[in-house]
C-alpha cells in the first residue's frame, strides 16, 4: 500500500512523497523552491530553504526531521559543503540520520538538493 504526500508541486512525473506501508515516507528530491521558482543564494539560504520544503512534506504525513532515518544530499560545489552542513545540522536531532552527500550538477543552477526517508513511530 502506498499513499501520495503533497508538498511542493512538482516539476516532472513524480510524488513530492510516498507513504508506503502507513510507516516508510520516501521524500523525493526538494531544492530552494519559493513559490514555484528556484531560489539563488548562499548555499546556507539555498539549504534552508530546502529542508524547509522537506518539513512540508514530513508535516503533511504527520512526521517531523525526528523521524527521518537517512538522507541524500546533492550539493554542486565541494567547496560549499561546510556551510551546507552547518544549516543541515540545525533542523535534525540526535541522533541524526544516515546521510550520504554527492558532488553532482543539478537542474536549474541550484546549488544544493535533499531527499530522505522517515519512518513513523510503531502503532
Amino acid at each position: 500500500m502506498k499513499e501520495r504526500i503533497e508538498g511542493l508541486t512538482p516539476a516532472g512525473a513524480y510524488s513530492p512523497g510516498i507513504l508506503a506501508e502507513g510507516r516508510f515516507l520516501f521524500v523525493s528530491g526538494q531544492g530552494p523552491v519559493r513559490d514555484g521558482e528556484n531560489v539563488r543564494g548562499s548555499i546556507q539560504e539555498e539549504t534552508r530553504i530546502t529542508l524547509e520544503n522537506v518539513g512540508v512534506v514530513l508535516r503533511n504525513a504527520g512526521l517531523s526531521f525526528a523521524d527521518v532515518v537517512r538522507c541524500g544530499v546533492f550539493i554542486t560545489d565541494p567547496d560549499q559543503f561546510a556551510g551546507m552542513n552547518e544549516v543541515y545540522g540545525e533542523f535534525f536531532p540526535d541522533p541524526q540520520p544516515a546521510r550520504t552527500t554527492v558532488v553532482t550538477q543539478l537542474v536549474g543552477r541550484i546549488k544544493v538538493e535533499i531527499d530522505c526517508v522517515a519512518v513513523a513511530p510503531a502503532p
